[in-house]
């Protein structure tokens, strides 16, 4: 189940591609509240480190990472596939996985294409760091 219905949108739902120029450029800040991926186990199985963030709508998959990487909303990228509109690149961690429906933050390479994200909206409208494979996501860079 994706975590925005983009597949649902309609035409003049969509945010113009110029509208997100200006974060492009900001400085990248990932913040922890206290929850590092090092002290995640990963055969512990997955963290959950709270719900849906104040001023989200209710599917907060982009808003989540939003406030993950910039610190603050960024109401563009509140629909998954708008993050699609960043540069391409390589798997790192501060990095964004997206596709059409989802998108979380890459936290801590795990081997392979298993990664330790930061996942919001990741089920049960809550949001957890816990392993995440990048298989059918795009990997793009919102500082680029």
């Amino acid at each position: 189940m994706p975590c925005d219905f983009s597949y649902a949108q309609t035409q003049r739902e969509r945010a113009p591609r110029h509208s997100l120029q200006a974060y492009r450029a900001a400085q990248m800040r990932v913040t922890d509240a206290g929850y590092t991926a090092t002290k995640i186990s990963v055969s512990g199985g997955e963290r959950i480190i709270g719900g849906r963030p104040a001023g989200c709508p209710s599917s907060f998959c982009g808003c989540g990472a939003a406030l993950r990487v910039f610190g603050h909303h960024v109401p563009e990228l509140n629909l998954a596939a708008n993050w699609l509109r960043f540069p391409r690149t390589s798997p790192a961690p501060g990095m964004v996985a997206a596709r059409r429906g989802h998108v979380f933050v890459l936290e801590q390479p795990l081997g392979g294409d298993m990664w330790m994200a930061y996942d919001a909206n990741s089920g049960g409208h809550a949001t957890r760091m816990h392993a995440r494979s990048l298989r059918g996501y795009t990997i793009v860079n919102p500082r680029g």
